[in-house]
């Protein structure tokens, strides 16, 4: 289990600190206990096992928040083949906080692009703390373009508190370049598939997330706004997060029931970032079977279901239907 604990498995430090003792106690006195161990350790793996079965809203994303937790580079390493990083938006720069490629996975080459988050300060600088600059949807449209032109599949990594709100983001139009990748993700005629790995805030997410399957890891999140920002608006008090998580309607669950995400990908017990090697393999798995469900669809059937899938996101039973049909497709999607 990672060093780092979270409040909520202040449980398990008690136990974890326990059976660093016994075993402690047993090298430097030559006595062997491992029943004794091994119990302790069945004792560790059903109180976290009961923990995580357990989170609200606020606590998963403290989870999807975890330090340790697996990132985009991370499940690129895990998932796929002779990876080859690409670079820059051929504008301005290359936002290292959005990062993507080309790789194989079971014989298949995938477009694979995603939010990258640091591990300590000087890499957290470097990507931004995750939160993408315009020139980095800039760039993540570039290789989807790529991609659409050689007919090869998109993959998509969600994990960012959202777009960087600071004043170099307005100057180089940050809304401008989420609102093209919206539109241009609409009309690309490969399949596309979005992964909420860590978490999933805003139009910062959105920008790389239109897809024709979206799959939530169980711990991860997709909101709209942050649980802070929501509870500093409603509450005038960010001290209320976790009423804004519960409200927010973010967790795995609530996504599938709301029609906003098509599958749940399990993790380890204790989180993906308690055993970021079997979590890299449930998402691997999960990838494969969606993917062979879309390989084989046309392209003007992978934009049907698209267009369809996101226009009936927040349709209620008391209002209109809209219309299903999707607008017409340029003939110059792969542009």
């Amino acid at each position: 289990m990672a060093a780092y604990l979270l409040p909520f498995e202040k449980p398990l430090l008690e136990l974890r600190n326990r059976i660093e003792e016994l075993r402690r106690f047993s090298a430097e006195q030559g006595v062997d206990s491992p029943q004794d161990v091994l119990r302790l350790e069945e004792e560790f793996a059903q109180t976290r096992r009961k923990l995580y079965a357990n989170l609200t809203p606020w606590q998963k994303v403290m989870v999807a928040r975890h330090p340790r937790r697996p990132y985009t580079r991370d499940y690129f390493d895990a998932i796929v083949e002779n990876f080859n990083e690409l670079h820059g938006d051929r504008l301005l720069s290359d936002d290292q906080s959005i990062v993507g490629g080309l790789g194989w996975m079971d014989g298949q080459r995938l477009m694979l692009i995603g939010t990258q988050k640091g591990r300590d300060t000087k890499s957290n600088l470097a990507c931004n703390f995750g939160c993408p600059f315009p020139e980095g949807y800039r760039k993540a449209l570039r290789l989807m373009r790529l991609a659409a032109k050689f007919s090869i599949p998109i993959v998509t990594f969600i994990d960012t508190p959202g777009a960087f709100p600071g004043i170099e983001g307005e100057e180089r139009h940050v809304a401008e370049a989420i609102a093209v990748n919206l539109r241009e993700m609409f009309r690309l005629p490969v399949p596309i598939i979005s992964i909420v790995i860590g978490e999933g805030g805003s139009g910062g997410a959105l920008g790389i997330g239109i897809a024709n399957r979206i799959l939530v890891l169980e711990h991860a999140y997709y909101s709209v706004i942050s649980p802070e920002g929501c509870a500093a608006i409603l509450w005038k008090d960010r001290a209320h997060a976790d009423q804004a998580a519960a409200a927010l309607k973010l967790t795995a669950p609530d996504l599938i029931e709301l029609g906003i995400a098509d599958d749940v990908v399990p993790e380890p017990p204790g989180g993906a970032h308690s055993d970021p090697e079997a979590a890299a393999q449930l998402v691997r798995e999960s990838l494969r079977r969606h993917l062979a469900d879309l390989i084989d669809l046309s392209p003007a059937q992978l934009l049907t279901q698209r267009y369809r899938k996101f226009r009936q996101i927040g349709v209620f039973k008391e209002g209109p239907v809209p219309s299903l049909t999707p607008p017409p497709i340029p003939a110059d999607t792969a542009r």
